[in-house]
């Protein structure tokens, strides 16, 4: 039973619609003027365009949500399955269950957060014609990563969004951003090289590439070694994307330098895109595989989150001069490595908590970049020691609202009881300490303990990052004369008080008097910094609001999960 009874034909339209849309309004907005939408000036109105594509998109995925058969989960629903390449038997075939629904909406929700944040806060950069065009195509690629049921056509779309995410950090990125796009690209392109030839010897070895007949057979028609080579290849592709330890150094770099839009969309879907591949195609196509596998990726699960929180901590430490974008990209090597060691379990328990995770994961993180881009806006730097010292004031008390909102997050993030962020990582500690039949209970019983030690290590960092950038530290002088101050204003937040220069300075008449300013001469003072804007409260709502809903009412997941998980691992059938 649905809460809204749909018709099939209309569901499949939807579904069509949502992956097929975006790359059709791409295409709409490189056109001289975006049908249907006008603005005060051409910028204006194909950012105008961008919100209403991704818009539309989010509601049909909504209504694709409600027309869903919750009672059926683990069924394929919304199918469509059209014949494209017959010599190679290559179908549109496209589907969802209770594994995809989720990345689905998620991925539509986010992208349209971020349409909606760049239209008040655009990157600086070349046309906005094209950063739309490329945010569309990126959207495009990613929903089809998730919706298609045919190996080659996921391949397809896995990597139709390498490019549009090179070109937003190297065009309207920031610092080494070259060097990072470059290194993103190359990273992931090596990876799927390889990932086609394990997708090309399933192909033919089994006589399909069709994910659903795949997945039913359970790795029947294939041989261990087939399957043993297939998980190797086409693993060191997801990993990659993932991204796992050791293959993860392309995405602090990639995160550094991409515009905070563009660090939202990675870290809230495109990160998603390899653990999903591990769940869709290594888990049922594959298990024999897998299985062979699976002590070793549980390995480098545990690494990844320890190495990743010991990171964070090295950055987040007094003096150090981490950059605050940095340290949460590090923090997303070790959230993912919680995912990794789920599915390794290869159990419902901990695969489940694997997406769950995931899940939680595009929420948290998706914000803290928002929050984070946001902060470097006003202080003009995402520095740590800048933030916390030499600013002299603390986000508490110069932007509160922020300043709650980014502890908010954080302590989400590190797994607080009663938010998102809790019940994944818990899931994936009950996995591991049963894992499923033919692993060593011994082993991932001790991953299981050194992942619980990861998740002290991410209390430890977060608590620092707030303590140091909402808290703040003790300046070196408490009280500035309005000389002093003078310079700290020209490098620090926007004022109201003065137009923004070409190289982001505020130009002043010279120092500002004590009656300007209203304070007695000597003063202790802190420059004004302004507090969440209506726009951002806006994007941000819908992310914190839905990270207390899964954390207080996991099962609206779970309950979209659990069925089709149990399918998956059972090869299929019910």
């Amino acid at each position: 039973m649905t809460v809204i009874d749909i018709s099939a034909s209309v569901m499949q339209f939807l579904l069509a619609f949502v992956v097929v849309a975006p790359l059709l309004g791409a295409v709409a907005a490189l056109l001289p003027a975006p049908p249907g939408l006008k603005g005060n000036n051409p910028d204006q109105a194909v950012l105008r365009h961008g919100v209403t594509v991704t818009g539309a998109v989010l509601i049909a995925a909504i209504v694709l949500a409600v027309g869903f058969d919750h009672d059926h989960p683990a069924t394929m629903q919304a199918t469509t399955d059209i014949s494209w390449i017959p010599a190679l038997d290559v179908r549109i075939h496209l589907g969802i269950d209770g594994i995809s629904l989720p990345l689905l909406v998620l991925t539509a929700l986010l992208t349209f957060l971020c349409a909606l944040y760049s239209y008040f806060k655009l990157p600086a950069g070349p046309s906005p014609k094209a950063f739309v065009a490329l945010v569309l195509v990126l959207e495009s690629g990613t929903l089809a990563t998730f919706a298609v049921l045919d190996l080659l056509l996921f391949f397809l779309a896995f990597e139709m969004v390498l490019i549009p995410m090179y070109f937003l950090i190297a065009r309207w990125g920031s610092g080494q951003r070259q060097a990072a796009a470059w290194k993103f690209i190359l990273y992931t392109l090596l990876g799927s090289v390889v990932m086609l030839l394990g997708i090309l010897l399933i192909g033919l070895k089994s006589g399909t590439f069709d994910m659903v007949a795949l997945a039913t057979d359970n790795g029947r028609g294939l041989t261990t070694s087939v399957q043993v080579i297939a998980v190797l290849a086409i693993g060191l592709g997801l990993a990659v994307k993932t991204p796992m330890w050791p293959l993860h150094s392309w995405l602090p770099d990639a995160h550094t330098a991409a515009p905070t839009v563009g660090s939202v969309l990675l870290a809230g879907v495109l990160l998603k895109m390899g653990t999903y591949g591990f769940v869709r195609i290594l888990l049922p196509i594959t298990p024999d595989g897998m299985r062979t596998f699976a002590p070793y990726l549980a390995a480098f699960a545990v690494v990844g989150i320890v190495y990743g929180s010991l990171a964070c901590l090295a950055l987040a430490r007094t003096g150090a001069k981490g950059d605050l974008k940095r340290l949460i990209a590090y923090s997303s090597v070790g959230h993912m490595g919680f995912v990794l060691l789920g599915i390794a379990t290869m159990t419902p328990t901990g695969v489940n908590g694997a997406l769950f995770a995931n899940i939680a994961h595009g929420l948290i993180t998706g914000l803290l970049f928002f929050l984070v881009g946001a902060v470097k806006d006003r202080y003009g730097t995402a520095d740590l020691d800048t933030l916390a010292g030499a600013t002299g004031a603390a986000l508490y008390g110069r932007a509160p609202r922020l300043g709650a909102l980014l502890a908010f997050t954080a302590v989400a993030s590190l797994g607080l009881p009663g938010l998102a962020g809790f019940w994944g990582e818990m899931l994936t500690l009950f996995g591991a300490y049963s894992p499923a039949e033919g692993l060593s209970r011994p082993a991932f019983r001790t991953f299981m303990a050194i992942g619980a030690f990861g998740t002290l290590l991410t209390a430890a960092y977060m608590l620092i990052v707030v303590r140091r950038v909402c808290m703040g530290e003790p300046p070196t002088h408490t009280r500035l004369s309005p000389d002093d101050r003078a310079p700290q204003a020209a490098h620090g937040p926007r004022r109201a008080d003065g137009p923004q220069a070409a190289d982001g300075s505020h130009s002043t008449d010279g120092p500002r008097s004590s009656e300007a300013t209203g304070t007695r001469p000597g003063a202790s003072t802190t420059p004004e910094l302004a507090d969440i804007q209506t726009y951002e409260a806006v994007t941000w709502t819908p992310l914190a609001a839905l990270t207390v809903l899964a954390g207080l009412w996991p099962a609206v997941l779970l309950g979209l999960t659990d069925p089709a998980v149990q399918q998956l691992l059972a090869g299929g059938k019910s």
